[in-house]
């Protein structure tokens, strides 16, 4: 089993959920909004002094678990629908996941998705 956790700007969400909604097995997924700061733009990405800024940039993080066999499909849906080419496009990040229950059921594993 896999965790798959994407952070996107707020305005592909839209198109994020069909490209996920159109996969024929996808279990469901989590939003949270969420705030941050990106990485600096200063040489190795460091911090440069002259870039600060106080706001945090909104983005919308996007949490779900499946099994491994769709995973990459899962990936590459988000991927593909959250891109623009611009900076701050976002990230997903997949971990592979020991267990999973279902608490209403006691279900474990691929059976709890």
């Amino acid at each position: 089993m896999k965790q798959i956790i994407a952070i996107i700007q707020p305005h592909r969400l839209d198109a994020v959920e069909h490209a996920l909604q159109s996969l024929s097995h996808l279990p469901g997924f989590t939003l949270f909004q969420v705030r941050g700061h990106a990485r600096g733009r200063g040489i190795g990405h460091l911090f440069a002094a002259d870039e600060w800024n106080p706001d945090m940039h909104e983005h919308t993080a996007l949490l779900m678990f499946c099994s491994d066999d769709i995973a990459q499909e899962v990936v590459e849906a988000i991927r593909s629908a959250s891109h623009t080419g611009n900076t701050g496009d976002g990230l997903i990040a997949v971990s592979t996941v020991d267990d999973i229950v279902r608490i209403q059921s006691g279900e474990r594993g691929n059976a709890a998705l």
